[in-house]
């Protein structure tokens, strides 16, 4: 009873309120991480049994066997069939992933303000695949490999403890970060940039947790004052019809910038957590002094996006670490030997991600329009970089900081309603601006060429 009056007197519902609650408590028992007496065998049975206890009070019994079954069938296809492992953990991990969220309807929950174990998932999906990679990577020679799979790559098989601890890791596959299995062993183990220093230099993960936390506040402080304001449910009723052009367009960015106080704030709890570990460290600056890195904790950069001059940056500084796995997983595996990469690796990469998402039709078109967005930012950026004068150079500077304001929250749409006949409402409400102009852009890139620089001509001396 005490559950029900606290969830209604703050808005939200008891399943929501039971997943905020566990999921504030893996700042707790990150901590307490830090602290676990023994060595790494200790401190890997920590990790794996509160992050299953967190799931059971989060989501119930049924959670943790849902995560069992990826996380076996990852680790069997690595015992069993190492040469092929990769390749058959990618397509089962994802088939699981999609058959949960057709047969939850995890997208309808959560757009309803509900919770499942399904976002837990998405997060457990990813991890397993990239370990499972990893050991299959392991196989090949050196030589050849991307800096990314040559540092990533495992040699030998995690136990099936170590791995267990990796993917339920104190409650981080709640809202992630993802992370690689290499530093969560060198973590565990306290070796590489973890090993103690002879001077026993560590750094001290206070004032960048508590930083973490104050933007969680604001955060969510920002979200529950705009969300009465701009509703989703206003992009199918008359009054927003009513609206002219420019209000529905600045309705589209409001309602945008409204739901992402909402992730800038789950991802603000989760930097927390990851920092207050230790496993958020990503080493020292070159500053004088040095100052402790924490990359590998952030998920976000509030301003990086709000101000964002192109949308080539967006990646860069939304969900972080699911981006960068999907660079070195999808996009830079597509890329054949010795060819560049074009819109073909692009597009797969925001397709996998929609699907990762799953299959409503707003996060298919809203990944379909990312692709388009962001190759349109790329020509945009190729004029700029071409022009002679700095007149005309700054004119595509603030044309493409526009641009990726208005193609940005114009597909945000899509993401936040799902539905495709809410997603074309709102989309036609504005004349379809958001993908008309993005694949103009496309098109008169391909006519309007930049000149390449000329090569300085050889002296004749030389």
């Amino acid at each position: 009873m005490e559950m029900d009056s606290m969830a209604s007197a703050i808005g939200v519902s008891v399943p929501v309120l039971r997943f905020l609650l566990c999921f504030a408590a893996t700042i707790p028992v990150s901590f307490i991480h830090r602290l676990v007496p023994g060595g790494p065998a200790t401190r890997h049975l920590y990790a794996a049994a509160t992050g299953a206890y967190l799931s059971y009070l989060s989501f119930g019994f049924s959670s943790n066997l849902h995560f069992v079954v990826p996380m076996l069938l990852g680790y069997a296809s690595m015992v069993l069939c190492r040469k092929y492992c990769g390749i058959v953990t990618f397509f089962l991990g994802f088939g699981y992933l999609i058959g949960c969220h057709v047969y939850y309807m995890s997208g309808d929950a959560w757009k309803e303000g509900g919770i499942d174990a399904t976002g837990a998932l998405m997060v457990i999906t990813l991890k397993i695949i990239s370990c499972v990679i990893n050991y299959n990577d392991g196989l090949l020679k050196e030589e050849g490999l991307r800096e990314a799979q040559k540092k990533n790559r495992l040699l030998k098989l995690p136990s099936l403890l170590e791995y267990f601890g990796y993917c339920l890791c104190c409650g981080s596959h709640f809202a992630g970060p993802v992370y690689e299995m290499k530093d969560y062993l060198e973590w565990t183990e306290r070796k590489g940039i973890w090993q103690p220093t002879k001077q026993g230099r560590s750094p001290s993960p206070y004032f960048a947790t508590l930083r973490a936390l104050t933007q969680a506040a604001i955060c969510m402080g920002l979200y529950l004052y705009l969300v009465p304001h701009f509703p989703l449910s206003r992009f199918t009723e008359p009054v927003y019809q009513e609206y002219g052009f420019l209000k529905r367009l600045s309705y589209q960015y409001m309602s945008g910038l409204t739901a992402r106080w909402k992730y800038y704030f789950i991802w603000s709890i989760s930097e927390a957590s990851t920092i207050i570990s230790g496993l958020g460290f990503s080493g020292w600056s070159n500053s004088d002094p040095n100052k402790p890195l924490w990359d590998r904790a952030k998920n976000v950069d509030v301003l990086g996006l709000e101000l964002a001059t192109s949308a080539v940056q967006i990646p860069l500084v939304w969900n972080i670490q699911v981006s960068t796995w999907l660079r070195h997983y999808v996009y830079e595996r597509l890329i054949q030997n010795g060819k560049k990469p074009g819109f073909f690796q692009l597009l797969a990469t925001q397709t996998v991600s929609a699907v990762w998402h799953g299959l409503y039709p707003g996060y298919i078109i809203f990944f379909v329009q990312s692709a388009i967005m962001i190759a349109g930012s790329r020509a945009i950026y190729r004029w700029q970089q071409a022009s002679q004068t700095a007149a005309i150079k700054n004119l595509l500077a603030l044309f493409n900081f526009v641009y990726t304001l208005v193609v940005l929250n114009y597909s945000s749409v899509g993401f936040m309603v799902l539905s495709l006949h809410e997603t074309l409402v709102a989309y036609g409400s504005v004349y379809y601006i958001g993908t008309i102009i993005p694949i103009a852009v496309i098109l008169l890139g391909n006519i309007i060429k930049p000149a390449r620089a000329a090569r300085p001509k050889a002296r004749k001396d030389q």
